[in-house]
């Protein structure tokens, strides 16, 4: 594909049943859109045309991907991250943002100092975290809200961020 960009969208966790069906963790805002961002590919260059959701398991979505077919195949699938073509996604609103576009970015504080450069971005449950790597080693974890992270300028590779104050 033109520029080669791809972002992660989801994540097989492994069979689920006997018959090739796969457990599959979806990234997406609304977890069954990951079927329409086909084809998906795994980092090692496999391949997926089709994924055909047929159910629920606690936590994931249960899939039929195109080229599995048993208990075996699907298992050895297990964390295999899936990524889909960036020109198949959705626009975000304006204050929105890809993790993938997030990480590489450098972070400064509101002077101009470098606090380093987004590792990660996580999410435990109560929001957006970013792990930023600290120039001379170490990290920092920020909020990713605007009170913490007031501006994000993916075009200039960087954002600004004012930490809270550590005690």
């Amino acid at each position: 594909m033109p520029g080669g960009e791809r972002v992660v969208v989801g994540a097989l966790a492994g069979a689920f049943g006997v018959h090739g069906e796969v457990r599959l963790k979806s990234f997406c805002a609304e977890p069954e859109a990951i079927a329409s961002y086909l084809p998906l590919h795994t980092p090692d260059g496999r391949r997926f045309d089709s994924l055909r959701l047929t159910g629920r398991a606690p936590g994931a979505l249960v899939a039929r991907l195109g080229g599995v077919d048993t208990r075996e195949e699907a298992e050895a699938l297990r964390g295999t991250p899936l990524l889909a073509d960036r020109d198949r996604l959705p626009p975000l609103p304006e204050d929105e943002f890809y993790h993938a576009d997030l990480i590489g970015l450098s972070v400064h504080d509101p002077g101009g100092a470098a606090l380093g450069v987004v590792r990660a971005v996580l999410n435990h449950g109560a929001g957006d975290i970013l792990e930023v790597a600290r120039p001379g080693g170490g990290t920092l974890l920020l909020p990713f809200t605007r009170a913490v992270v007031p501006v994000v300028d993916v075009a200039a590779g960087r954002i600004v961020a004012d930490p809270p104050a550590e005690t």
